[in-house]
């Protein structure tokens, strides 16, 4: 009898919970985690696009680990897209590609992510897309003051940071995203040209996107290999961090090719695992 006590106590003992992976993440401020993430996360190999920058599309990427995503939005053929300067090249209607976010955390309730919109719509367009795609409900606006940890935006169910390079509100969570964020330079021809240098935004800025990828004129899984590797990534995010500040963002292209992952989980201060 006593052992079926005890065992039932521990079936009945509550799980610690889990944010982006890890619990202890959930007792830290957004501005003091690093997410990987992608540069143009919607132009996507599997989906058909021209020159692609990914090798699969969101949620792929999504159940892959990524939680950072740089998307470019646009008016075309009287819809809104995810495109990347042409919509002929590659487009992704923006609200199914939202839905499929939406559909991630509906599914994963215990992940956070950030978005950084290149836009080409107003922020009125873009909820109503989001409204469309029923996401309106899950983004978070930031004020002033300290960061919420990644525990307290999930229990408030507001896990998705939205930010736009040229627009801001209406509505309120749509932030202009100097405003919050820092970035380097991302015109990189080779990994040799790669700098920590100010791009925009201010260095009083509480979040950092480290530009991290090569085009020569295009992306590559070669560029990739050399820029995703381990002491590549980790050498120049470990520079940035000593020159700025800690990364939020590390966006690459071809994210399956090396090390992101492994490189973040050791920003984040637990052992990545090498591919």
């Amino acid at each position: 009898m006593l052992t079926l006590l005890l065992l039932a106590c521990v079936a009945e003992k509550p799980q610690d919970p889990i944010c982006n992976g890890h619990a202890e993440l959930c007792e830290r401020p957004l501005d003091q985690v690093v997410f990987a993430a992608t540069h143009n996360s919607m132009s996507s190999a599997a989906d058909g696009w021209q020159i692609p920058n990914q090798p699969d599309g969101i949620r792929a990427q999504l159940d892959a680990g990524i939680r950072g995503m740089l998307l470019d939005t646009y008016l075309w053929e009287g819809d809104y897209y995810f495109c990347h300067s042409y919509c002929e090249l590659g487009a992704t209607p923006m609200v199914e590609g939202l839905g499929e976010i939406r559909d991630f955390l509906t599914e994963n309730p215990e992940e956070v992510m950030v978005v950084i919109f290149q836009d080409d719509i107003s922020g009125v367009q873009t909820a109503e897309a989001f409204e469309a795609a029923g996401l309106d409900s899950e983004v978070y606006t930031w004020t002033s003051g300290e960061w919420p940890t990644l525990g307290q935006l999930i229990d408030q169910r507001q896990r998705l940071l939205i930010t736009a390079e040229f627009g801001g509100p209406p509505p309120d969570w749509y932030q202009p995203a100097w405003q919050l964020f820092s970035d380097t330079p991302y015109s990189f021809t080779s990994t040799e040209e790669f700098s920590c240098d100010l791009n925009r935004g201010s260095l009083e800025n509480p979040l950092f996107l480290l530009n991290h990828w090569v085009e020569d004129p295009f992306p590559s899984e070669e560029f990739s290999a050399e820029a995703n590797a381990y002491d590549m990534l980790m050498s120049r995010a470990e520079e940035c961090r000593g020159e700025r500040q800690l990364p939020n963002l590390v966006a690459v292209d071809m994210y399956k090719t090396g090390d992101l992952f492994a490189v973040v989980e050791a920003l984040n201060g637990f052992k990545g695992t090498i591919d």
